[in-house]
């Protein structure tokens, strides 16, 4: 019986070479590109989510980066109470309280403020509105009284209107969700300064030798910058206050103390905090008083600014907030994009922690390898570089320009010798 013998089948290849093909796909130029791209998809995703739960979770985000923030800058009273011998209960309900009584007092100063002045300001208010609607009239295009009544009757429709009850509900709800954060705050607050440094060695557990000496160093300086920015802007904010409001005093506008609370407060948004409560108090010298006394005080908030800005500002801040001012900017309109008037003031802290971590990821002065200076950023130097270049250039032309022309001067005495 004839027996039939079949091909045998090619010896599979070993494994190592099927790995070694795959990484060949994504070894070359093409596959690098791509596994970074995922690599950025991935962080994208990754950080919408965050931004996302941030947003859905404001309630509790916000009060959480704000005790944050206070206790950063509260941390050395808290420590020197106690290395005097203070029990940490007490000294953290007493940098606690002093908090809240700074905190109320600046609500109490606006409130009490407001409503002493509140119907002189009316009446003030009631006249510039006439004397504006006298200058409409000399306009070179005219606004007719029928304008003006149609325009005051469309807000007061408005404001009488189901709209603008709808509003004053979700004001009502944004009231009480204020109130849920302020309380979330105070407690956060209270445990942050009684426990932060047990909370945060807490949270590095997971990590042994060279990852927990980078987890602390990045921690120590997040700790130290949020509270020297705090502190720093906080003493530049207070300087501020002071002089615009003994300013607009001496001037005579209206409500100088609740103005000078709100220059204190808007100081916390870098760039145009201190331009928003100047056109305020502008504003209000302007329906109060008339136009010179408005244009005294733009004079007085300009002469302030530049006085903190050129030099208490550089002082005071020097190495806590080193960024440019467009990050700066950035940093404003995300933050009060995602989170209102509370992320114009925590993202530019929040920038500047980030920062100072970039700058201690790999050691105590040494930053992260993508963000170290690697050769001199000074425009000026690369100017006077690529001009010594363009010299260099032009001079070896001419050396090789003469060179032609002499050996053409020697070619030519050869063919008359010849």
């Amino acid at each position: 019986m004839p027996f039939s013998r079949s091909t045998p089948p090619p010896p599979a290849s070993p494994p190592s070479e099927q790995v070694t093909g795959v990484r060949a796909v994504w070894s070359d130029s093409f596959g690098k590109l791509a596994t970074r791209c995922l690599q950025v998809i991935i962080i994208i995703v990754i950080l919408a989510g965050i931004i996302y739960a941030s947003q859905v979770l404001s309630v509790v985000t916000i009060p959480v980066l704000l005790a944050l923030i206070i206790a950063s800058a509260m941390h050395p009273v808290v420590s020197w109470l106690r290395r005097h011998r203070v029990p940490s209960v007490l000294a953290t309900l007493t940098v606690l309280l002093g908090v809240l009584v700074v905190l109320g007092l600046v609500g109490y100063l606006i409130v009490v403020a407001v409503e002493n002045q509140w119907s002189s300001l009316q009446k003030s208010a009631v006249q510039g509105f006439q004397q504006l609607q006298e200058f409409a009239t000399t306009l070179p295009f005219s606004i007719s009284d029928s304008q003006v009544d149609d325009a005051v009757k469309t807000a007061t429709d408005f404001v009488t209107s189901a709209q603008f009850g709808s509003g004053a509900l979700a004001g009502a709800s944004a009231t009480a969700n204020f109130l849920t954060g302020l309380v979330l705050m105070i407690v956060v607050l209270f445990f942050f300064l009684k426990d932060g440094p047990r909370i945060w060695e807490f949270l590095l557990r997971p990590f042994t030798g060279a990852s927990y000496d980078r987890a602390r160093r990045v921690g120590d300086r997040v700790v130290s910058t949020l509270g020297g920015y705090v502190r720093g802007t906080a003493t530049v904010a207070a300087v501020d206050a002071i002089g615009i409001g003994v300013g607009i005093a001496i001037v005579g506008v209206p409500l100088a103390l609740p103005l000078a609370v709100v220059v204190f407060i808007t100081a916390f948004i870098p760039i145009v905090g201190a331009t928003a409560a100047g056109i305020l108090a502008a504003l209000v010298a302007l329906v109060a008083l008339g136009p010179v006394p408005a244009l005294i005080v733009v004079g007085i908030v300009v002469l302030v600014n530049q006085l903190e800005g050129n030099f208490l500002q550089p002082v005071l801040m020097g190495k806590t907030l080193r960024l440019h001012g467009l990050v700066i900017l950035i940093g404003l309109t995300a933050g009060t994009v995602l989170a209102g008037i509370t992320g114009a003031i925590i993202s530019v802290p929040l920038l500047a922690a980030a920062w100072g971590a970039i700058k201690v990821w790999d050691g105590p002065d040494l930053a992260a390898q993508p963000w170290r200076q690697k050769r001199s950023e000074d425009v000026e130097d690369h100017e006077r570089a690529n001009k010594r270049a363009k010299r260099r250039e032009k001079a070896q032309k001419a050396r090789v320009e003469r060179r032609e022309k002499a050996e053409k001067a020697r070619a030519k005495q050869a063919a008359k010798a010849g």
